[in-house]
């Protein structure tokens, strides 16, 4: 549930609100944030536990909370417990991107072994046999992105993986101070999405609030580590990790986060599709 506001997240509100940004309906605003821990538990691939953030819907006017997919098939938090393995699964006209959080396992497929732990991507393609086992004593947990892939497209041939705490930063001041790292883009294999980075906000800084201003773009914020204030619109929430927020595209509704801590990072798991474009070949 989210929480009141205080004193100094009225001020911001404020603020926000003399710069002329729109002004969203408190309860139309909460439609896009989603929080995997008020989602009904199902399970897929066997064993694996799903727990749904945002599906498919509307995102101009979503039918109900988190229902704000038009191009994407759905964002969840899987959990799978431990020493537990998934069934032999195929994906069927689809992907799905994998991003840990925490615990110890291996993923299988085309005759290749990958350990999973803390902070790993793994793109899983289209028309590739695989399994997920949990190697360890805790659950494996995991942020789970399912993309459909277009007619015409070539998905890779095996399991691509990027280990987030390897890769250099890409850039440090786009919108003021995000932090970069790139993880998986068209050229990698993704098929409807087109970026999937995280994000860091160093302490004590915020970044500049700006619009979607298209309708064919589907942005997503999954606060993965830190606590800050979202802001879509004239509306401040409280976000932490696990919960997630999708930019509203109306071009109406400027969004940013603000770490109010002082002392540690917040870091975002973000991934969007950002307009129509052709299918890697």
């Amino acid at each position: 549930m989210m929480s009141r506001r205080t004193a100094p997240e009225l001020a911001l509100a404020t603020v926000f609100s003399s710069l002329g940004f729109a002004q969203q309906a408190i309860n139309t605003i909460d439609k896009y944030f989603g929080d995997w821990r008020a989602s009904t538990p199902r399970f897929v691939q066997g064993s694996l536990e799903v727990h749904d953030i945002f599906t498919r819907g509307n995102p101009q006017n979503p039918p109900q909370k988190g229902a704000v997919f038009l191009f994407l098939n759905s964002c969840s938090y899987a959990v799978l417990a431990p020493h537990a393995s998934t069934t032999q699964t195929r994906l069927d006209g689809r992907q799905e991107i994998f991003f840990i959080v925490s615990g110890h396992g291996t993923a299988t497929g085309a005759g290749e072994n990958q350990d999973l732990y803390r902070n790993l991507a793994i793109l899983v393609p289209a028309n590739l046999d695989f399994t997920i086992k949990n190697t360890g004593d805790t659950p494996l947990t995991m942020y789970l992105i399912d993309e459909p892939t277009p007619a015409g497209f070539r998905p890779n041939p095996k399991m691509l993986v990027r280990d987030e705490n390897k890769i250099p930063i890409s850039s440090v001041d786009g919108f003021w101070c995000h932090i970069v790292k790139t993880l998986f883009t068209t050229a990698d294999g993704l098929g409807t999405l087109q970026s999937v980075l995280t994000v860091t906000l160093d302490p004590l800084t915020i970044a500049k609030p700006h619009l979607v201003d298209h309708e064919d773009i589907e942005e997503v914020w999954t606060a993965v580590e830190g606590n800050t204030l979202a802001f879509l619109g004239t509306q401040l929430r409280r976000q932490g990790p696990g919960i997630s927020y999708l930019h509203p595209p109306d071009n109406k509704t400027p969004h940013t986060n603000i770490n109010y801590s002082e002392d540690a990072q917040a870091k975002f798991l973000y991934f969007a599709r950002y307009h129509p474009h052709q299918p890697r070949p």
